[in-house]
């Protein structure tokens, strides 16, 4: 049996699974209180629903007919569906076993085997250990996309003085593999997946008097020692000197002064000619609106306004784990947008990095302004072949889009593809929205080289003002409003911050050549 733990350190006190392969069917592994086993939708003619690998030696070690429970249940073997039934005390061969659940896979697809690990882990909680061969159906895509579904499903974050309500399993056993190092491999990339969701809803959901931007550096630090990437962070009076006057702009209110955090990533046979990426993140920590003050109850969820920085921050922890090919620049620019005596006003003008000049006529548009600084020094400094930036960036992506789909611009066709079929491939679905030129107008300003603020439509007219910063470099922005928070528990989403994002990049950077036919 090979064991492989997520091996992630948090302040929450709840924790994620860890996984281990076997090749023995589930009823006989020893320690475990739960077997969970895949169930087969009716077919077109009308046909009974099936029970998957283990289900006949499991029914008849514990004497139930276990097709015939389904059946009296009215299953469907949808995506997501749960039977749960106790195991009979004293049936033979049970050791420990105590619940038996009965996990429907609907047609097999990634959305499919995610949507199943998330039942099962919602349905395993404050059990002891699971075995399943729910991933034994597809060793390669139903098995990471399982293990993902796994791991998110069983997200908490939990802070308070008492022990959780509920706790994920912690343990599970991939039964009835048979241990290859194709399949551990797998299992890595579903960890790394996985892990870089929970890392990025765990950074995204520490409150805000404890997460400042020196916090999230010190994140940064410990990332980087973990996953061995070099890092640069550039402190208030550094980021004055260099001309970040965006990022020096935002910060300048807060007793807590602002930050530009850099981590290198390079895989091992990197050389001179080894292409860069630049993943770019918003990270603001907390997001008043400065003296455009937002109302009392928009402000409730701005700890999370960070979430962009969390997912270049979680991205770059997992690089070599997918075995990303590229070089890759994470640069996060962190601040927190507050009021004080000396807050930026609305008639400001900042000048950016390079010398471009914005004027300031809506404070709570101060995203777009920690984004072009950062987006302008990769151009001018990493000779990026590629640019992605990632932000919670506009109310109005949300009204577009609502909250189960990000929304995403691109200024290079190649890209835009690349990045909507990694994003369906991880289970974050993108949904591109143009660079209309039309828009172009709105930035005027009378007195600088860009309104920060020129209104609707919002989302569109954020992306025209960025896309000044990037040049003729293929870029792509990632409007994660939409999703940056989920209403409810909904599949491999669980209430509060999701972490959208990171899944899909590392999809993409995973891949052989992630910039193929990209320029």
């Amino acid at each position: 049996m090979t064991d492989t733990s997520t091996a992630l350190s948090f302040p929450s006190q709840v924790s994620p699974p860890e996984f281990a392969i076997s090749g023995l069917r589930p009823h006989v592994i020893l320690g475990v209180d739960v077997v969970a086993l895949p169930v087969l939708p009716e077919d077109e003619a009308g046909g009974a629903v099936l029970l998957g690998p283990g289900g006949a030696e499991l029914g008849e070690a514990l004497g139930l007919d276990l097709v015939g429970v389904l059946e009296a249940g009215r299953a469907t073997g949808a995506a997501g569906e749960v039977v749960a039934l106790p195991a009979p005390s004293g049936a033979p061969d049970n050791s420990g076993l105590r619940l038996v659940l009965l996990v429907g896979v609907g047609a097999q697809r990634p959305v499919d085997f995610r949507r199943a690990g998330a039942a099962l882990a919602r349905a395993a909680h404050d059990r002891h250990a699971v075995a399943t061969t729910i991933a034994a159906l597809d060793p390669e895509a139903g098995l990471e996309a399982f293990v993902v579904g796994v791991m998110l499903g069983s997200f908490a974050f939990h802070w308070r003085s008492t022990p959780p309500e509920t706790v994920p399993v912690p343990r599970v056993v991939l039964a009835d593999l048979d241990e290859s190092a194709s399949q551990r491999a797998t299992l890595g990339r579903a960890l790394a997946a996985g892990g870089a969701g929970w890392r990025s809803r765990t950074l995204a959901s520490v409150p805000s008097n404890l997460k400042n931007p020196e916090w999230l550096a010190d994140q940064a630090r410990e990332i980087a020692g973990a996953a061995g990437l070099d890092i640069r962070v550039w402190d208030e009076r550094e980021l004055e000197a260099g001309g970040f006057g965006g990022i020096v702009g935002v910060g300048q209110a807060s007793a807590t002064p602002p930050r530009l955090i850099r981590l290198d990533y390079a895989p091992r046979k990197a050389n001179r000619r080894t292409p860069t990426v630049v993943l770019v993140g918003k990270g603001i920590t907390f997001d008043t609106g400065g003296l455009s003050i937002k109302p009392g109850e928009a402000m409730v969820n701005m700890k999370r306004d960070m979430t962009g920085g969390a997912v270049v921050l979680a991205t770059m922890a997992a690089l070599a784990e997918v075995g990303c090919p590229v070089r890759v620049v994470g640069l996060v620019a962190a601040a927190e947008n507050a009021v004080s005596g000396n807050a930026m006003r609305p008639g400001d003008v900042v000048r950016h990095y390079g010398g471009r000049t914005s004027e300031v006529t809506n404070t709570d548009a101060e995203g777009r302004l920690v984004l072009a600084d950062a987006l302008a020094y990769a151009v001018e400094q990493l000779s990026p072949a590629a640019i992605v930036d990632v932000a919670t960036l506009t109310g109005a992506m949300k009204v577009a889009l609502g909250q189960t789909v990000g929304g995403y611009f691109a200024n290079d066709d190649v890209l835009a593809t690349a990045l909507a079929e990694s994003g369906e491939q991880a289970g974050e679905q993108l949904w591109r929205f143009p660079l209309h030129a039309g828009y172009e107008d709105k930035l005027a300003s009378k007195i600088a080289d860009a309104d920060n603020a020129p209104g609707g439509p919002g989302a569109i007219t954020a992306a025209l003002f960025l896309q000044h910063f990037v040049g003729g470099v293929p870029w792509a922005h990632l409007d994660i409003a939409s999703v940056g928070d989920a209403p409810e528990d909904r599949h491999e989403w669980t209430k509060g911050p999701t972490g959208f994002g990171a899944r899909a990049l590392l999809a993409w950077l995973g891949r052989e050549d992630p910039l193929a036919g990209i320029g």
